[in-house]
């Protein structure tokens, strides 16, 4: 064989190693997120999450693709949402949002590994067995925040402590609806105020909502921590400077909005924690041995700009409780 014909071989070999050993390289991992709200207002949840994954050594494009799947706040579209990250394959599922994306992840598959950042009672929702030993293909971030209406509660008395009757905005499709309720009609009957119960499960509810606490002569409103609501943080805050009324918030979101008050815990290091235990389950770990984590951190933000507006001045010892004041 001459050596024109040698090298010829060897370059066609040399050409086809590459090809070789990209086929013997594994598919890149996809995880399936799913959402109940619409991306927009979720952009800085969802860059948290992607830093926890991250520090788990996947970043998105490079070694790891997101499917992104987004309700937009219909909740029914979960189900449809799920079933379509399953027929895709992924390697496990993120379901955020609230309960409403956890379960919709669970009934759409039981071998798919699930994180999920849920309401308050998890094992009572369904979706564990066990805290500390999760036991099935779910685990991921449980947000105590129907517990702390009744802080918020306390916190709005410290900041108008004439108020007499409270507003309480809820979403009555939402699984917390009854517990939320409950905690705050049981916090003011101890102190004596009367609560005014409002619902919301559609955009066009809000401004019906606000003018009901008007009309009804409310001095402050509460908002639940809804999933839905926090996607409309922003039309929320806005209808409530227009109609002059004091809010307290779930999630300093709303207070970076331009919302009165926060008080609660940081659901951006929720979603960074459940993006850190997405890295350990491509890693290799299961579900059933991750515990149910509770929040780390718990906020208080005033925005003294809002309270100005408001004609509201707010007092010294609630300022210096603040983790955060925006002025």
């Amino acid at each position: 064989m001459n050596r024109r014909k040698i090298i010829a071989l060897l370059g066609g070999a040399a050409a086809a190693w590459p090809l070789a050993a990209r086929a013997q390289q594994p598919a890149m991992p996809v995880i399936g997120f799913l959402n109940s709200a619409s991306p927009g207002p979720f952009v800085r949840l969802a860059d948290a999450f992607r830093q926890g994954l991250r520090e788990g050594g996947y970043v998105e494009g490079r070694n790891v693709t997101i499917a992104y799947r987004w309700a937009d706040g219909q909740f029914a579209r979960l189900p449809e949402l799920a079933t379509e990250l399953v027929h895709r394959k992924v390697s496990l599922i993120v379901a955020t949002g609230g309960t409403v994306s956890a379960r919709a992840a669970k009934e759409a598959t039981a071998t798919i590994p699930i994180l999920f950042i849920a309401g308050p009672n998890p094992i009572g929702d369904g979706l564990v067995t066990s805290i500390n030993r999760p036991g099935g293909n779910a685990t991921g971030v449980a947000l105590y925040t129907s517990e702390l209406l009744p802080k918020r509660l306390e916190l709005l008395g410290e900041l108008l402590p004439r108020a007499v009757t409270i507003a309480l905005l809820v979403n009555p499709s939402d699984a917390a609806y009854e517990l939320e309720t409950k905690g705050v009609e049981d916090a003011m009957r101890v102190t004596g105020r009367q609560m005014v119960l409002l619902g919301a499960s559609a955009e066009g509810d809000f401004e019906p909502a606000l003018v009901s606490a008007v009309r009804q002569r409310a001095d402050a409103l509460l908002v639940s921590a809804n999933p839905f609501f926090t996607g409309q943080r922003v039309h929320l805050v806005a209808l409530a400077a227009r109609f002059a009324v004091t809010e307290g918030y779930p999630w300093r979101e709303y207070a970076d909005a331009g919302g009165l008050m926060s008080y609660g815990p940081s659901i951006a290091g929720a979603y960074h924690l459940i993006g850190r235990y997405a890295g350990r389950i491509l890693n290799g770990e299961r579900p059933a041995d991750l515990s149910v984590q509770g929040p780390t951190k718990y906020e208080l933000v005033i925005n003294l700009k809002t309270a100005k507006a408001l004609g509201l001045t707010v007092p010294p010892t609630l300022l210096a409780r603040a983790d955060e004041v925006i002025e």
